[in-house]
């Protein structure tokens, strides 16, 4: 009977334990799915990538039960039906783990034209497990050379020897083609194509993509970027075309004020594969070869980036691009090889697009058959114009940022760029025009020659802004009208800029990749926009550029066509500090492994350059860019006063300290300990040579003296206190203003912030009058400009032609306005740990918030002042934590979601005293409050 009875109390022990584990599988399968699994630097089930080794990320969704991931599993298979149970390529299998981005891809090789599937599931902070996310794909383009069989395909334009500005060979635009026939039905058909110069492409007459300007520009001489389009639903049984428009763009076209690297003699080529798989599985492959066909009698005259484009309407060529058009008469093209001397690689960030279409216009003036119209808003792209004209006259478009006192186009800052386009009518009747080719920085366009008896109307121009086609990634806003148009000014910039490559400006003719202005703007680019694909391009154009100097050198343009001799300090860093930046934004570790080594031959060549004076370089520098009032003028007062020799030693020690943090990262312990070791010792030579008690021994003293030497942590403790003094006396002396240029700008608030003097920024960040932000604001921008006084409505323009008006350097302060005064901040690589720590000043504002696209979801800080209450709302992602300091609060006057505030198992309290009160958060959203 005993025996019986134990058995039955077994049984209803499984019985109870069987039920507790079902009740806790329903709850595994009732957890939601990791949603935006990205590979890499964020791409979304891409065809064409780059890279056979990628890295996947995902987000946890935003629930009550879901804090923490404390585990996660990636199965990744060569067929969707593989999936989730029999992945082929990597299982990653029962990772213990809260890693939830940039996990490494350890399966199986990956080849070209490869499609992968691959699906994520997680385990909570309390051991359950979601259901499985959706299956997501990638597919990887032509990773080698060896992978095409097409030849470099087009027609010789040398020959017909046009010359532009400054006699440069300019190009007649090319109309290539090739008629072919398929005899089955498509399953599924890719086009691999790029060029030497910029292309369009269409099949049977429609357009493949929407992509401006590709591939885009990259050193050539290195690598050229390929694309991958999938075609499929373009193809049809029978007969077909593929047609290609092409054009000199960066490759063959005038860059930089006349130099050139790329054999700019050499006609553009179109290179093109198109692989084809038919319904029996067959395949069918075509190349670009001797069989295309080609004429340069379109309508697109000429085209150049700086000088713009000429259309001949007379010259169309109806139906060119389809199947039936008739070529025999045509020119048969030349080939040449594929050379091994650089690579062809899959474009690795996102195509420039078509953004913004800005259709709020004025008509300024008009003067007989001519007339001005302001889009009121500094943009970078091409006008649509839709206007009614004559046979056979010419349409002159021109452009212009602003305006003179009479209405009248100041285009002195232009320089030789003509940045003017051309329409020839056809026929009678309204025309409509976009140029292709080319790009334009400008606000105003001045429209000349359409139909004499005709009214000019606002609506004949629309603008169409361009730029690599990144996502919005952050906000920023406030109680401050002028602090909204800051916000507004920075990030029109830097779209405006954030073409293709980061250039220094868009309108005149230089628009290069320089080093030194990309280093300063990267940290407020990351905050607004999600450009990690961006930036992580560029740094290989960098490292490619770096690899023809033997030193280490980093010229200080990237692409390099200039063929710079000498690096520059505080230019050259760029590949240090953006990599460094990069890292800390996003968490993702491979941008560092990417750029190890040459940030290491960066600081070699810093020491290549130590002579007589130990730790001390002698070498070329901008030094600090465009400084307000320099004692010289001139171009050499461009440079400003901050010593060369300083600003090489500041610099040299801060890429060397940088290295051994990167050294530490990865997980270096040598070059740890040896970079630390080098920081210190330049810091000690640097302090030794140019200061006294902290005071620079020099005859001119600059606020960017002292702002290198405390940001970079040069200074002994003691030393150091005495340096920040004699910043704000220099600060004092300039009655709050910025005494700043290129180099001190971005530091500046971040070593007042340090020093706790938060409202001396805010005082200094709010000035009206010159030297400062709100000036040009003042004077009407809606961009950064290159310099704090480009234009002034009572004494007109710089007279000096270097005057961009559409310049981010000095957009900069945009990072301090995210993390001092909406109060958000990263203080883990990738925002695992957050910092949410505004301070407020309500001599200038009553209200301000900020929100970024973390990888793990959106954090928020947004704050408000009124009824005599500060009111705090903040949201933390799944997957993190966060630290929130809440000003002027005591935990005893401090209200939690209106309650007072106790501790949770959520909110933990790390200290309180009379002037903050810090907690530790974990995900979810809070609305903090204290009386003031």
């Amino acid at each position: 009977m005993l025996g019986n009875i134990n058995f039955r109390c077994f049984f209803y022990a499984i019985s109870c334990f069987t039920f507790l584990s079902l009740t806790s599988y329903q709850e595994n399968v009732t957890l939601k799915k990791a949603n935006n699994l990205t590979i890499s630097e964020g791409f979304k089930n891409p065809i064409g990538f780059y890279n056979a080794k990628p890295t996947f990320s995902w987000k946890l969704p935003v629930s009550e039960n879901m804090k923490a991931q404390s585990a996660y599993q990636i199965v990744v298979a060569s067929s969707r039906d593989l999936l989730p149970n029999n992945p082929d390529l990597w299982d990653s299998k029962i990772q213990k783990s809260a890693q939830s981005t940039f996990v490494k891809y350890r399966g199986k090789t990956l080849e070209s034209r490869q499609k992968v599937y691959w699906q994520v599931r997680y385990w909570n902070q309390d051991e359950n497990a979601s259901e499985w996310s959706e299956i997501n794909f990638f597919e990887l383009g032509l990773l080698n050379n060896s992978d095409w069989q097409a030849k470099w395909t087009g027609l010789d334009t040398a020959k017909d020897s046009i010359k532009g500005v400054r006699k440069f060979l300019m190009h007649r635009p090319q109309y290539l083609r090739k008629g072919f026939e398929l005899s089955l039905d498509v399953v599924s058909a890719r086009l691999y194509i790029t060029a030497k110069g910029v292309f369009d492409v269409h099949l049977n007459g429609k357009d493949v993509s929407d992509d401006i300007m590709t591939p885009g520009w990259t050193p050539y001489n290195h690598r050229i970027e390929t694309l991958t389009y999938d075609v499929t639903e373009f193809l049809q049984t029978g007969k077909n075309a593929i047609a290609v428009e092409l054009a000199s763009g960066w490759h063959s076209g005038r860059i930089s004020r006349g130099k050139a690297l790329y054999e700019n003699f050499a006609s553009p080529k179109i290179l093109c594969q198109l692989e084809i798989i038919m319904k029996d599985a067959s395949k069918q492959t075509i190349i670009s070869d001797e069989s295309w066909k080609g004429t340069t009698n379109g309508p697109i005259r000429l085209a150049g980036i700086y000088d713009g484009e000429v259309y001949d309407a007379n010259f169309e060529i109806p139906n060119w691009n389809t199947a039936t058009f008739e070529d025999s008469n045509w020119k048969s093209v030349e080939t040449e090889a594929i050379s091994k001397e650089f690579k062809l690689a899959p474009k690795r960030h996102q195509t420039v697009k078509n953004q913004v279409v800005l259709k709020d216009v004025e008509i300024v003036s008009v003067d007989k058959n001519s007339a001005v119209f302001n889009l009121k808003q500094n943009m970078v792209g091409v006008p649509k114009v839709k206007v009614p004209m004559k046979k056979g006259d010419t349409l002159k478009i021109r452009f212009s940022e602003m305006l003179l006192k009479d209405n009248t186009f100041y285009t002195k800052n232009y320089r030789s760029a003509k940045s003017t386009d051309y329409y020839i009518a056809a026929k009678d009747g309204v025309i409509e025009y976009t140029p292709k080719f080319t790009f334009h920085g400008f606000q105003f366009l001045e429209l000349s020659g359409y139909d004499k008896n005709a009214k000019p109307d606002a609506s004949w121009v629309q603008g169409t802004a361009q730029h690599s086609n990144f996502e919005k990634k952050g906000t920023f806003t406030s109680s401050h009208d002028k602090l909204n148009q800051l916000q507004s000014n920075i990030t029109w910039g830097l779209r405006d800029n954030f073409f293709d490559i980061p250039t220094d400006c868009p309108q005149r003719d230089e628009r290069l990749g320089w080093t030194g202005d990309a280093q300063v703007i990267a940290p407020t680019s990351l905050f607004n926009y999600d450009v990690h694909a961006f930036w992580t391009a560029w740094l290989q154009s960098l490292r490619e550029n770096q690899s023809e100097h033997k030193d280490g050198m980093v010229p200080f343009i990237v692409p390099d066509v200039l063929q710079t001799k000498n690096g520059s300090s505080g230019w050259g860093d760029a590949a240090v500090i953006i990599p460094w930046d990069v890292y800390n934004a996003t968490g993702d570790i491979t941008v560092l492994e990417e750029s190890y080594e040459s940030a290491k031959n960066w600081v070699g060549y810093y020491q290549s350059k130590v002579k007589k004076e130990p730790y001390l370089p002698k070498m070329h520098s901008f030094s600090d860019w465009l400084q307000p009032y320099p004692s010289k003028s001139g171009k050499m007062g461009n440079r400003g006063d901050t010593p060369k020799d300083l600003i090489h030693a500041a610099f040299f020690a801060h890429s060397a300290h940088l290295v051994s943090k990167i050294a530490s990262v990865l997980g270096k312990t040598e070059d740890t300990k040896k970079y630390k070791d080098l920081y210190k010792a330049i810091a000690h030579a640097f302090e030794t040579a140019f200061f006294e008690e902290g005071k620079f021994t020099g005859e001119i003293q600059t606020q960017t003296i002292y702002l290198l030497g405390i940001y970079f942590d040069l200074f002994k403790q003691e030393t150091k206190l005495k340096a920040q003094q004699y910043l704000l006396e220099e600060i004092k002396n300039a009655d709050n203003h910025l005494g700043t240029g290129f180099l001190g700008t971005p530091i500046l608030p971040k070593v007042l912030d340090d020093m706790g003097e938060i409202d001396l920024m805010y005082k200094i960040l709010f000035k009206e009058t010159y030297p400062s932000w709100f000036y040009s604001i003042n004077q009407g921008a809606t961009t950064m400009w290159e310099r704090w006084n480009s234009y002034s409505k009572t004494e007109g323009y710089n007279p000096q032609p270097m005057n961009s008006l559409n310049h981010y350097a000095y957009g900069a302060v945009g990072q301090w306005m995210y993390e001092r005064i909406a109060g958000l901040a990263s203080l883990a690589p990738g925002y695992k740990k957050i910092k949410i720590a505004p301070v407020p000043n309500t001599e200038f504002l009553t209200s301000a918030s900020a929100s970024v696209k973390t990888p793990y979801g959106k954090a928020s800080s947004s704050w408000k002042i009124e009824n005599n209450s500060f009111n705090l709302d903040v949201v933390i992602p799944p997957n993190t934590i966060a630290e929130i300091h809440i000003p002027n609060a005591t935990k005893n006057n401090l209200l939690l979601d209106g309650k007072n505030f106790e501790e949770t198992s959520n909110l933990k309290l790390i200290s309180s005293d009379k002037n903050v009160v810090k907690i530790l958060a974990e995900p979810g959203t809070y609305n903090l409050q204290t009386k003031l």
